[in-house]
């Protein structure tokens, strides 16, 4: 009787551990959802990744002394000089706007040192390079830092920033000890520094350009070429899920939604992801941060880009490529630029070179026309409006060398934005004037 008893409840325990184990595989489900939401981490570095200093940078420096103005775009002095102003710290800073009546003559008065950005930079950003004292600092986009070397008698100094996209003056303080520094070691030293002149294209706007021919040179690269397959592991979400296919151009990748396609002849590479959410307005501390991070992220500064515009509207961040020698370098296909188009929480849009420059095989010293040559160019032009002159600069036309196949050549030339868009002013427009230098 007592061994019946026990079998029937083992009986029962294994009827019980069935149901239980039966329920368990009739309830369970796989944590597919976390599995398809959570973000690969690419473990590939295309280069070196870059400090916030390294790709938002002045590319002009302009001192103005009783009428008289001098500059340079030389890297390596806009560095001792961003490098000075790191040191600084930066206070009450508010927005001055409504006290100014002509921001014109405060930023090209005498005694002011004018440091300019080629694009609308967030303070908030540039915290991470200057020392800027208190935590709620008003934010605005500047495209000039302003010093006026003037008030260094006074208690404090002042500086400026100002925005000519927005009309817009801050005004902030630095110690007199520091402007005087400044005072000393670049505004008094500026005579030595190339002339420039004014030409004032609207009420709102005044260029300067250089009074005499500028020496520049002239650069003949031999690329490397980029691997694509590291592209694809730090762009895709799933790299094994990525199919490789081989075209007429160059190469494609896909993962059924976002597609990676590397043209070898135009040697530019675009990555597309439709399905981004569009349908948003970032800050622009957000959209040129988060542009700034996603290349840092798999190290594609591999030439010397700085940042140069950004659109809040339409979401993008471009990035331009420079010389070594401080120059804004230019191509009609997009070769010297990275550009990026972001939706909510993705990239949208990354469209670069797929080409590294490096190191120079041959440079040739050449000169370049003055300002008042190039400037007499636009002026004869039938097509041209002064008001729609936004800015002329000495840069670089990027092109393939048309004497050895497979050379990058970077070749000085006149460059101007009209009506939002840059232009080129050949050597033959200006009438062959080019003279090489020993």
């Amino acid at each position: 009787m007592r061994y019946e008893k026990i079998k029937s409840g083992i009986l029962t325990i294994l009827v019980l551990v069935s149901i239980l184990l039966t329920w368990n595989l009739w309830t369970y489900q796989p944590n597919y959802d976390t599995m398809e939401k959570s973000n690969y981490v690419a473990e590939v570095t295309v280069s070196e990744k870059q400090e916030v200093q390294k790709i938002i940078r002045p590319d002009q420096i302009l001192f103005h002394e009783k009428g008289r103005h001098y500059g340079t775009n030389n890297t390596a002095e806009l560095e001792k000089v961003i490098k000075d102003l790191s040191r600084w710290v930066f206070f009450d800073i508010k927005n001055y706007s409504d006290k100014v009546e002509n921001i014109e003559e405060l930023t090209h008065d005498s005694g002011n040192a004018e440091i300019i950005f080629p694009g609308e930079v967030p303070i908030e950003l540039y915290r991470s390079v200057l020392t800027i004292e208190g935590k709620k600092v008003p934010p605005f986009n500047f495209d000039r830092i302003i010093i006026n070397v003037d008030s260094s008698e006074k208690e404090n100094g002042i500086v400026y920033f100002v925005s000519t996209e927005n009309q817009q003056v801050f005004i902030s303080h630095i110690s007199s000890t520091n402007l005087s520094e400044f005072n000393r070691d670049f505004y008094k030293d500026a005579t030595q520094l190339p002339r420039y002149f004014a030409y004032k294209a609207s009420e709102k706007r005044t260029i300067f350009l250089p009074e005499e021919e500028t020496e520049m040179t002239t650069y003949k690269y031999l690329p490397r070429t980029l691997n694509s397959e590291e592209f694809k592991v730090a762009l895709f979400n799933d790299p094994s899920f990525v199919q490789k296919s081989i075209v007429k151009q160059g190469e494609e990748y896909t993962n059924g939604s976002s597609k990676m396609s590397v043209n070898n002849q135009s040697n530019i590479l675009k990555y597309i992801n439709p399905t981004a959410e569009d349908n948003y307005m970032d800050s622009s501390y957000d959209l040129v941060k988060r542009s700034i991070d996603f290349v840092n992220e798999h190290g594609g500064w591999t030439d010397s880009y700085r940042f140069v515009s950004k659109s809040e509207y339409n979401r993008s961040v471009t990035f331009r490529l420079y010389s070594m020698d401080g120059f804004p370098v230019f191509n009609r296909n997009g070769l010297s630029e990275i550009n990026e188009v972001w939706s909510r929480d993705e990239i949208n849009k990354y469209e670069r070179p797929n080409i590294s420059l490096e190191l120079p095989l041959e440079m040739q010293k050449v000169k370049r026309p003055s300002g008042h040559v190039a400037l007499e160019y636009l002026q004869k032009k039938k097509d041209i409006k002064p008001e729609l002159l936004e800015e002329m600069i000495l840069g670089y036309r990027m092109e393939r060398d048309s004497d050895v196949n497979g050379l990058i050549l970077l070749e000085p030339a006149w460059f101007y934005r009209y009506d939002k868009t840059w232009r080129q002013i050949t050597m033959e427009d200006l009438g062959g004037l080019q003279h090489g230098l020993e």
